[in-house]
């Protein structure tokens, strides 16, 4: 294997080009295997990188992300049903799609390929061109996902799939895109793929709603200045449930209600605090102005949106806070 970048190279090496080509990182303990896949992704144009240990892949997994792993089965000390249960619990590394690689044709192992999050498996003595078919398939796949969850956070949509089991209670993430990944960890603290125990229930209530063919209910969830607000979409082809979150926060509220009724800073801030109920000496306070100040930005508020009362002013303005929170 005469590919520099093929080499177990050290965490400070340089990461491979990806606009060349993809990467694929095979692991295996058996150099036989490692050459003759090395040579046939090669020569297919892959960028090939390879580990010989658990622990090595891991490690490489991080550094680079390749597009696709081949993972042997059967390794000693960490095998790679350990490999695969740990890629698929970091962040970083859960999207790419593992082909496990192995001798073992039982069906015992085959479910716990899958069970370790495995996409497939080719069965060992390997055929390189059966490798290169299944791995164009499903790095096809990835990568359409990825692009989509990408684009979902382009436009402000953080988006989930939980996957409810048959015990009460349990559940768990089965994708999320990155800006939902970090919301989550923001607003509940846990790592990737748990689903808080609010969440869990609020989602199997919703489930049941669906089921009766009632209108579900948004989940609203609170930490102070900001709120997380949860809209449950529909079940996918493969039977979890897909939710979108949108973060609300008292400056969100007031860029909105400027941006709407083309108001300045001042008066968008005033009427903000009308809808909270505050009096004009409250809003003062608040904003360090005199009570004859605000009223003043109140009379300029009523002119633009067109009203003559405080309650006028006050449900236009939450018209459009509950457009910005569905």
């Amino acid at each position: 294997m005469t590919n520099p970048r093929s080499d177990n190279a050290p965490a400070g090496d340089k990461l491979p080009d990806r606009t060349m080509s993809d990467v694929v990182l095979i692991v295996d303990d058996v150099p036989d295997n490692l050459s003759l896949l090395h040579d046939a992704l090669d020569e297919a144009g892959y960028t090939v990188l390879v580990a010989t240990n658990g622990e090595s892949a891991l490690q490489r997994a991080a550094q680079t992300l390749p597009d696709v792993v081949l993972l042997d089965a059967v390794m000693p000390g960490m095998d790679g049903f350990e490999v695969a249960r740990r890629l698929k619990a970091q962040a970083d590394t859960a999207h790419i799609p593992i082909i496990f690689m192995t001798g073992l044709t039982d069906t015992e192992h085959v479910v716990a390929a899958f069970a370790a999050g495995g996409v497939d498996y080719v069965t060992k003595p390997i055929r390189p061109q059966e490798v290169l078919a299944r791995m164009s398939v499903h790095m096809q796949s990835a990568r359409q996902a990825r692009q989509a969850r990408n684009a979902l956070d382009a436009f402000g949509h953080a988006t989930m799939a939980v996957h409810l089991s048959n015990d009460l209670g349990a559940g768990k993430a089965v994708w999320q895109t990155a800006l939902a990944r970090q919301l989550m960890h923001s607003y509940f603290a846990v790592a990737p793929g748990q689903v808080p125990e609010e969440l869990l229930v609020w989602l199997r209530e919703q489930s049941a709603l669906a089921a009766e063919g009632r209108e579900l209910k948004p989940l609203t969830v609170t930490r102070e200045p900001k709120q997380l607000v949860f809209s449950l979409q529909e079940r996918t082809s493969d039977d979890d449930w897909l939710m979108v979150m949108r973060e609300v926060s008292d400056a969100a509220v007031v860029d909105a209600v400027l941006q709407a009724f083309k108001l300045t800073m001042r008066e968008a801030e005033v009427l903000y605090w009308v809808v909270k109920g505050k009096t004009n000496r409250d809003i003062g306070d608040i904003l360090g102005s005199s009570p004859a100040t605000v009223k003043k930005h109140l009379e300029h508020v009523f002119a633009k949106l067109g009203v003559e009362t405080r309650n006028a002013a006050a449900s236009l303005a939450m018209k459009k806070v509950r457009l910005l929170a569905s």
